[in-house]
């Protein structure tokens, strides 16, 4: 059976060393920060300029002033702090996050990664995406394996605008977990009961 987003979120988390500093993209990925044990000593860094984020509030604590990125209201954890737009792109493009997990449209098996636009429909922009690529220690995506129309968005090449090049470390889909290595992608794990002929991947871009 395919992985719910929860059983996604769980091993994304897998990846995440002790007292690490994690970027969660909108959508998909901000599941994450309500998985994550108080064991682990993770901080969560939103662009927007918060560190410290902590899952979703509940009622008797939620406020308007805290938002991620994707201007969702948050929960903060003991410790956090909060500064502007000019801090939290220093600390991205000084090399200061050790993970970044993004949602994806499409992605590569030479790492490339589309995620910000589809041509022909309104854009709204590409945000902290393309910094958070290029100045994080390490890149996961974590995305629905197939697009609408049932393709598979793990491709040869692909083909909607570049966010990055060369910078996707992890795919984790709800099919399986995926490393894109320059030529083709390498099943790390693949979820109960699936096969390689449920990926509908082509088989020259994917290697057991």
């Amino acid at each position: 059976m395919p992985w719910t987003n929860e059983e996604m979120a769980d091993e994304v988390i897998q990846f995440f060393k002790p007292y690490c500093s994690v970027n969660l993209g909108i959508g998909m990925p901000t599941i994450i920060a309500e998985r994550i044990t108080d064991d682990l000593n993770i901080m969560i860094h939103s662009e927007n300029g918060v560190l410290g984020v902590r899952g979703r509030p509940s009622q008797k604590t939620v406020s308007p002033t805290l938002i991620n990125a994707g201007k969702e209201t948050i929960a903060i954890k003991a410790g956090a702090s909060f500064f502007d737009s000019s801090l939290s792109f220093g600390m991205i493009r000084g090399g200061h996050i050790d993970y970044c997990v993004l949602g994806a449209m499409e992605v590569d098996c030479k790492r490339n990664l589309a995620n910000w636009m589809i041509p022909g429909k309104k854009v709204t922009g590409m945000g902290g995406a393309m910094d958070l690529v290029n100045g994080s220690k390490q890149v996961i995506i974590m995305m629905n394996h197939f697009s609408k129309n049932g393709a598979a968005k793990l491709l040869s090449i692909c083909n909607l605008p570049f966010t990055g090049l060369d910078v996707v470390d992890i795919v984790v889909t709800e099919m399986g977990v995926f490393k894109p290595n320059g030529s083709h992608f390498e099943v790390l794990k693949l979820a109960q009961g699936i096969s390689s002929e449920d990926l509908k991947m082509e088989m020259s871009i994917l290697k057991n």
